[in-house]
């Protein structure tokens, strides 16, 4: 349904590095950058995710939104997981079934460095 969504950044250097860690755990890529933006995606592929740099302040969407980010395995989310936390996420749930949503549902929340809350998924 979704074409792509984008997200403003405060520091896009920053913010490439946490994308570049944490969507590779995910098996995306970066498919474009520039001075004041980047996107990822499937390698080869348009991007799915598009980052931009901010002038001023950035302000996340507030509560009830989040980016469900698609894992290919429980691995994946708990690789996608620690590496949010080594490059400067925030957790806000660890890797673990989330009963509440489904017998298999896996997944792990975390806020990106400028606050955009983040989830890889695995069903």
């Amino acid at each position: 349904m979704l074409g792509h969504l984008s997200f403003g950044v405060a520091d896009l250097a920053r913010a490439m590095a946490f994308y570049d860690a944490v969507l590779a755990e995910l098996g995306q890529v970066r498919v474009w950058d520039g001075p004041e933006a980047a996107g990822y995606g499937p390698a080869g592929g348009n991007d799915k995710l598009a980052l931009f740099l901010q002038s001023g302040p950035v302000t996340p969407p507030g509560p009830g939104f989040h980016l469900a980010l698609v894992a290919p395995s429980r691995e994946a989310v708990d690789r996608f997981h620690a590496a949010a936390l080594r490059t400067g996420g925030t957790d806000l749930g660890g890797p673990g079934l989330r009963p509440h949503y489904g017998p298999s549902y896996y997944a792990a929340f975390v806020l990106d460095p400028d606050g955009h809350k983040l989830e890889a998924v695995c069903q």
